[in-house]
């Protein structure tokens, strides 16, 4: 009698389990469709040129497809240049563009190199981009790493904040110029919903005294925030406009440094598989700020699922913001 109410009782489960997750991902489904019908038709990104970091996979990958399906010229910045040129071969497979240019109803693919854990990469980067490029009209700050031991970038920096907020920080000060000259513009920064759990304690940034790293992780993206913010706030009149956003949770490889027992790996991937978000469920947010007509003009706001969300107190301290911007600015030797 126990064995067959343990069976019922599971089979019951595993029938719920099943059914939240088809309603899910009929939902996502729909919505990423949505999105898709609502913008890919319009080819409203023509003629626009988009910088987006990490897009050689997960949520830039996704985001980079679909901005070229809208026409735009999308330059991907990568750390790892051969994972970044097979990528661009898929999209362009995928897409029906040539090698060297768009197809007739579609965008422009080039590939840069980018690290961000190198001061001296972004800098040679954005020097290319400043001598190549006429005009940016979208800068789509999406890479990051994600919970990883503790490491040091080329500049010694702890990697998550390095990476994360400095590498962004630096990138996009230096391409500020050509953002103002190509006005309106727009730039994104993709966080996290775990900045909730993080605190800018200034007087260990660089994690030596004490290094956990769920929290650097969740520090580097509340920095993303304030960053966003304070920026927000230097571009008020000029015509750029800067955003944060969450993706939710995707199914991406962002989680590379989290071990997950072998035993439970099965049940992780169909947890994950009813109820993470695809990379192009998860992307659409950056689509929407990087092409819809429904942002322009907003700056300095937090969004999730194609709609503002309010922020928690401690991303909304513009005194936190504005330290963290001037001791940033030292830190990457923006000033000395």
């Amino acid at each position: 009698m126990a064995a067959t109410t343990a069976v019922l009782l599971a089979a019951a489960l595993g029938g719920g389990l099943l059914l939240i997750a088809s309603s899910r991902r009929f939902f996502w489904s729909a919505a990423g469709k949505f999105q898709r019908s609502m913008t890919a038709a319009a080819g409203r990104m023509q003629g626009k040129t988009v910088i987006i970091t990490g897009a050689n996979s997960g949520l830039g990958r996704a985001t980079a497809a679909e901005l070229l399906r809208q026409r735009a010229r999308v330059i991907m910045a990568c750390r790892d240049r051969d994972r970044a040129e097979e990528a661009a071969r898929e999209l362009r497979a995928e897409l029906g563009l040539s090698s060297r240019g768009g197809g007739e109803c579609r965008g422009e693919l080039l590939v840069r190199e980018l690290d961000l854990a190198s001061l001296r990469s972004v800098r040679h980067f954005c020097q290319q981009v400043l001598q190549e490029e006429p005009r940016l009209d979208v800068l789509i700050n999406n890479a990051g790493i994600f919970r990883c031991p503790y490491m040091k970038t080329e500049d010694g920096f702890e990697m998550q904040f390095g990476v994360n907020h400095l590498g962004h920080f630096l990138l996009t000060n230096l391409l500020l110029g050509l953002l103002k000259s190509s006005a309106p513009s727009r730039i994104i920064v993709v966080s996290s919903k775990l900045y909730k759990y993080g605190e800018i304690n200034f007087d260990d940034l660089n994690s030596e005294l004490n290094y956990n790293k769920s929290f650097a992780y969740s520090r580097s993206k509340l920095a993303n925030i304030l960053f966003t913010r304070e920026l927000a706030r230097r571009l008020e009149g000029t015509g750029v406009t800067v955003n944060a956003l969450h993706p939710g949770v995707v199914r991406t490889n962002l989680g590379r440094h989290i071990h997950i027992p072998l035993l439970a790996k099965p049940l992780f991937n169909f947890v994950s598989w009813a109820f993470f978000k695809s990379p192009l469920e998860g992307a659409q947010t950056s689509i929407y700020l990087a092409s819809s007509p429904e942002v322009e003009g907003i700056s300095g706001k937090y969004f999730g699922d194609c709609k503002e969300e309010q922020l928690l107190p401690n991303a909304m301290d513009d005194l936190v913001a504005r330290k963290l911007w001037d001791i940033s600015e030292v830190m990457v030797g923006l000033l000395k």
